[in-house]
């Protein structure tokens, strides 16, 4: 009798062992199953849970499209803010150098982005995501008869130039460079939306700008494309800074410049592929 109490007594202690395993491992597999949810996973798969602002300086031609991507950013990251510093790419490389907190650069050429990166400012080598060509603007109805490059040297036309030192500017000249004209324009801009106000405003009867630049104004600008356009394309390149104060967010922002979303609201936009 005493034996047969001990037999089922050892039996009971197995089984409450076994159960005991069983209840340890259902727990562990839930605990494993449960971390992606809790915010810890890393995967590609799912967006990192990224917060606080993010400071982009970029060139004033891409106002719009980058506008339009800050929002879809912090509506992926929610938490996030992204804040834009718009102008002409050489003042805003200049503003860099000198100290101004920001964590993106995204400039219109490869000339400005080097101000940075020869200070060694930025994080490894910037990526070209975007390239931009010149089309004048002219006064809605073109009553100014602009269809050449060459139009605009005619006297009593009022044409206004992006400055030198600004891509557009740079590019322009290239181009007046190709075409061997000479042109003197009533005023020279320090950025290329100025340059585009002029002619809204009425305030000049073309300017050369951007492509991405009138199709932003529509009615307000008629376009006039020239072929030596083609000669002075502009390479986008875009970086994260060496004193990013949100460098994961950044590199986020980065990441969606460069991806099929960015592709697509850039190309809407106007631009041109890498």
């Amino acid at each position: 009798m005493t034996r047969s109490v001990r037999r089922t007594r050892r039996t009971l202690q197995l089984a409450g062992a076994g159960a005991a395993a069983l209840i340890s491992l259902s727990a562990c597999s839930s605990s494993s199953d449960d971390s992606p949810a809790g915010g810890s996973d890393t995967s590609g798969s799912a967006s990192p849970k990224l917060s606080g602002s993010v400071t982009v300086f970029a060139a004033a031609s891409l106002k719009e499209s980058f506008t339009t991507l800050g929002k879809e950013f912090e509506k992926q990251h929610p938490g996030t803010k992204v804040s834009f510093n718009f102008g002409g790419s050489d003042t805003l490389a200049a503003s860099i150098t000198s100290g101004a907190p920001a964590d993106v650069f995204a400039a219109a050429s490869p000339k400005t982005m080097a101000i940075v990166t020869d200070k060694k400012d930025a994080v490894g080598t910037p990526a070209t995501f975007v390239r931009n060509q010149l089309e004048i603007a002219t006064l809605p109805g073109n009553p100014g008869k602009v269809s050449s490059l060459k139009d605009l040297t005619r006297s009593g036309l009022k044409v206004v130039l992006c400055d030198r030192t600004v891509p557009c500017g740079a590019a322009a000249q290239k181009a007046l460079d190709a075409s061997k004209l000479k042109l003197t324009p009533v005023s020279y801009e320090q950025d290329v939306k100025s340059a585009l106000t002029k002619v809204e405003l009425k305030e000049a009867d073309a300017a050369v700008v951007y492509k991405t630049d009138v199709k932003s104004a529509g009615d307000k600008v008629e376009g006039v494309e020239f072929p030596e356009s083609a000669e002075a394309v502009n390479d986008y390149p875009i970086a994260l800074l060496k004193n990013a104060g949100n460098a994961a967010a950044a590199k986020a922002f980065i990441a969606l410049v460069r991806s099929a979303e960015g592709r697509r609201v850039l190309g809407g936009a106007g631009f041109l592929q890498p």
